[in-house]
C-alpha cells in the first residue's frame, strides 16, 4: 500500500487529523450542540446558538446529513483499507472525540427528523437511511480502531 512505499505519509496523516475532528465540531456546531472534552472550544459571549436541528430550514438539515453520510463512510473505508493507520488515529483521541460525537449529534438530528413535517415521505425515508448509514458507519469505524488499538495488541 501507499503508506509502504512512503512512510512520511504517516506524518501527513497525523497533521490531518486535527481536520478530520474539526469536520465533527463544525457539524455540532452548526446544530447548535457543544463539544465537550478535549474537544471543547470555549463559545464566545456575543455568539448565541438559537439554531438547533429541530429548527433549522429542512434544506440546512439534508446538508448536515448528507455531508455527515459522507464523512462517516470515508472515516470507515480509509480505515477499513489500511487498519495500521488506527495507532495514528488514537494518538488524536479519535475514539473518545467520535464517542463523544455520536452521543451528542445522532440523537439530537434523529429526533429532529422525526418531529418534522415533510411534503413528501420519500424525503425523510432518504435522510433516515443516510443518517442511519452515517451512524451504522460511525460504529463500524469505532470497532475498526478499538479492535486495532485494544483487541489486537493483546491476541499478539
Amino acid at each position: 500500500n501507499i503508506f509502504t512505499q512512503q512512510p512520511s505519509y504517516f506524518g501527513d496523516l497525523d497533521e490531518t487529523l486535527p481536520t478530520v475532528l474539526q469536520v465533527f465540531n463544525n457539524i455540532l456546531h452548526k446544530c447548535g450542540l457543544q463539544c465537550e472534552g478535549a474537544s471543547a472550544e470555549p463559545q464566545k459571549l456575543e455568539e448565541k446558538v438559537n439554531v438547533t436541528p429541530g429548527n433549522m430550514p429542512l434544506q440546512e438539515l439534508k446538508d448536515i446529513v448528507l455531508f455527515l453520510c459522507d464523512t462517516c463512510t470515508t472515516l470507515w473505508a480509509f480505515l477499513d483499507v489500511y487498519p495500521l493507520s488506527c495507532q495514528t488515529f488514537q494518538k488524536h483521541d479519535f475514539c473518545y472525540r467520535l464517542a463523544s460525537f455520536y452521543e451528542l449529534a445522532i440523537p439530537e438530528l434523529e429526533s429532529a427528523m422525526k418531529k418534522r413535517h415533510y411534503e413528501d415521505n420519500s424525503a425523510f425515508a432518504d435522510l433516515w437511511r443516510r443518517i442511519s448509514h452515517s451512524r451504522k458507519k460511525m460504529i463500524e469505524a469505532f470497532h475498526i480502531l478499538v479492535n486495532q488499538v485494544c483487541l489486537q495488541p493483546i491476541l499478539e
